[in-house]
C-alpha cells in the first residue's frame, strides 16, 4: 500500500549555525505533513534527541533502571527514543489515522552510531512499500514497554505477556482480521509482525538527523552506515546567499555604541576563510552559519563575539596556522612590525579591527 506520505530516512550536514534543526522543521511540516506548534515551535507525532559519547543503544531503545518504592528498590523499563517513536507510528498504524511520525536525531557522528542503532541498524534498508527490509526480535520487556505505548495495557503473568485478557498472540491475531475488515492493510501487516515479537519501521516513521561538520571531535561513521541514508548539505551564507529576514536588522554593537551590520559580517568572515583555503583542512566545514550567534532584540554585543566567534576562529578554524589572521592584523593595524599571535588574549584584542574588516569584505552582499 502506497503511503499518503513518502517517508524520509536523510542526515542535514554543514558548518555550525546554518540552520539544520531549523530546516528540519520545514521538511517536516512541508514534505511530511506534521503540525508545527506556533508557540512552542514543536512537532507534533516527534520524538528528538541527541547523540553524545555517553549515549548508548540502551538510550536509544530502553533500559531496566532501578528507583526507591515504600523503602524497597524495584526495577522499571524506561523505553528509549526509537522506541518511542516506533510506539507512537505504530499506534497510529493500528488507528488507521494516516498522520505521519517523526525520529530526530542531533549530533548524529557525536555518539558511536554504529553502536547506538545496533540491531536497528538491519532496519535502515526499505523496500519499495517504505516498510524495512529486514525484521528483528525484541524482548519481553521490549515488547511490553512498545504495548504500552500503543496504549494496549499489557500484563506478564508466568513469563506469559496477555493484553486484554489473552495471549498476545491472539490479540493481535483479532487485530489483524479487524484491519483486515476495515481495509487496512498497513495494520494488518503489523499486527501479523507484532504477534511473531518481531519489529519494522514503517512507512509513516521518518527519521532525521543532523552533523556539525566543523566538529572533528567525532565518531566515525562507516560507509555501510552512510550508505543508508540519504545527504543534504546545508550551504553556508556567501555573496551569493539571500540573508533570512530575521537577520537583515541584526547589528552587531561596538564599545562606543556604533554599530555594524551583523549579515555582513557573516559573509565577510567566510569569504575570508575562504580567501585561505590553501592552508585550511576541510574549508567548506569552517565556514559560519547565519545563527552561529543568536541575537539579543536584535543586538549582538562585541563581547559576545570575542567569548563565541573569535574563539572558534582561533581554535578551530586557524588553529593549525595562524599567519592568515596575523598577516590581515598587521595590514589593518597599519605595523611596521608583523603582528605576532602567541595566545588567544594576543587575538582577542584586536575584535573590533577584525569584526570592521569583516564588514567591509561583505559590504558588496
Amino acid at each position: 500500500m502506497v503511503p499518503d506520505v513518502i517517508p524520509l530516512q536523510k542526515v542535514l550536514f554543514g558548518s555550525p549555525g546554518t540552520g539544520k534543526s531549523y530546516q528540519i522543521r520545514e521538511i517536516a511540516t512541508a514534505q511530511l505533513g506534521i503540525a508545527l506548534d506556533e508557540t512552542t515551535k514543536t512537532l507534533a507525532n516527534t520524538v528528538k534527541t541527541v547523540f553524545h559519547p555517553e549515549y548508548t543503544y540502551a538510550d536509544f531503545m530502553g533500559k531496566l533502571l532501578p528507583q526507591s518504592q515504600g523503602g524497597s528498590i524495584i526495577y522499571k523499563f524506561y523505553p528509549g527514543h526509537f522506541l518511542q517513536a516506533l510506539g507512537s507510528a505504530y499506534q497510529g498504524l493500528m488507528n488507521g489515522n494516516r498522520e505521519h511520525y517523526l525520529l530526530v536525531i542531533d549530533e548524529l557522528n557525536r555518539g558511536n552510531a554504529a553502536a547506538i542503532f545496533g540491531t536497528v541498524f538491519q532496519l535502515l534498508d526499505r523496500e519499495s512499500d517504505y516498510w524495512s527490509s529486514y525484521e528483528i526480535d525484541l524482548s519481553d520487556l521490549e515488547l511490553m514497554e512498545l504495548f504500552k505505548l500503543m496504549s494496549y495495557e499489557p500484563t506478564l503473568n508466568n513469563q506469559v505477556i496477555t493484553i486484554k485478557y489473552k495471549p498476545y498472540q491472539d490479540f493481535f491475531n483479532d487485530q489483524e482480521q479487524a484491519a483486515l475488515s476495515n481495509f487496512n492493510l498497513d495494520g494488518a501487516r503489523l499486527a501479523r509482525l507484532l504477534k511473531r515479537g518481531k519489529i519494522s519501521i514503517p512507512p509513516n516513521l521518518s527519521i532525521l538527523a543532523t552533523i556539525n561538520t566543523s566538529d572533528e571531535s567525532i565518531y566515525y561513521l562507516d560507509s555501510a552506515f552512510k550508505r543508508r541514508w540519504d545527504w543534504e548539505y546545508v550551504e553556508s551564507p556567501t555573496l551569493m546567499s539571500v540573508a533570512p529576514d530575521s537577520i537583515q536588522s541584526i547589528r552587531l554593537v561596538l564599545d562606543n555604541g556604533s554599530d555594524l551590520k551583523w549579515r555582513n559580517c557573516i559573509v565577510g568572515v567566510n569569504r575570508f576563510i575562504l580567501s585561505n583555503a590553501q592552508s585550511i583542512r576541510r574549508i567548506e566545514d569552517k565556514q559560519i552559519g547565519w545563527w552561529f550567534m543568536k541575537s539579543d532584540d536584535g543586538k549582538i554585543s562585541l563581547q559576545q563575539v570575542k567569548g563565541k566567534l573569535m574563539f572558534y576562529l582561533w581554535d578551530n578554524v586557524f588553529a593549525k596556522d595562524r599567519r592568515p589572521l596575523e598577516i590581515i592584523l598587521t595590514k589593518k593595524l597599519a605595523r611596521t612590525n608583523p603582528v605576532k599571535l602567541i595566545t588567544f588574549a594576543d587575538f582577542v584584542e584586536h575584535t573590533e579591527v577584525l569584526m570592521r574588516y569583516f564588514q567591509l569584505e561583505g559590504e558588496d552582499f
